[in-house]
């Protein structure tokens, strides 16, 4: 196998399952507050505190995750594109 076959085989493998990932789970942990929906503070005896709400996620931790934005995007242009 040649090495362009190999990295087209390989982009093609990785796009697939990254398909997957979007179809079977479409959100993700949200990368400012990691998942936890708020921030972590420290009070003044160094013991962790819950901070703010997290504006990103909305205090929900989870976000949509790039490939099921754009899809839920395409599919609401062609819908739109289609009806009467």
């Amino acid at each position: 196998m040649t090495p362009i076959l190999l990295a087209i085989a390989c982009l093609i493998a990785i796009t697939l399952g990254y398909g997957g990932l979007c179809a079977a789970s479409p959100f993700g942990d949200c990368r400012k507050c990691r998942g936890m929906g708020h921030a972590l503070k420290h009070d003044r005896k160094g013991r962790l505190k819950r901070g703010k709400d997290c504006r990103r996620c909305r205090a929900t931790g989870k976000r949509i995750r790039l490939g099921r934005w754009l899809y839920n995007r395409a599919a609401r242009i062609h819908r739109a594109g289609t009806t009467d």
